[in-house]
């Protein structure tokens, strides 16, 4: 089980990551699951004084997700490996790499996406 979560939605998200900047929080990562029926957890993970705090949001893979690089500039990295790795879309990225931060043009499937709908859609 998870500690420290707190639930947030598509409209809430960006607004939360600055609560966590401003309380001096530290970026850490993301964590990314597919769900099923189109769906993604992504886990945001923060640090202050060696204790951990999450935020959760659960989307549609084919909903434009907003990115969190305006707050945080590093999130731009993981925020392009989840478009190469799941096929998410993230609105607003300092700097988008379209699908190509790790993934070479000959690769047409979205690697982690288990959603044969998504895939079928993204090529």
């Amino acid at each position: 089980m998870i500690e420290n979560i707190k639930e947030v939605t598509l409209d809430t998200l960006v607004g939360e990551v600055t609560k966590m900047k401003n309380d001096g929080q530290r970026f850490v990562t993301y964590s990314c699951t597919d769900i099923g029926d189109g769906n993604v957890d992504i886990l945001y993970h923060f640090d202050k004084d060696e204790v951990i705090v999450n935020l959760r949001l659960t989307a549609a893979m084919d909903t434009p997700i907003p990115s969190c690089s305006g707050v945080y500039f590093a999130a731009l990295l993981v925020e392009n490996e989840l478009q190469d790795q799941f096929g998410l879309v993230f609105e607003g990225l300092a700097l988008d790499f379209g699908r190509k931060l790790y993934l070479d043009d000959e690769i047409t499937i979205i690697p982690m996406c288990n959603n044969t709908k998504a895939m079928t859609a993204k090529k």
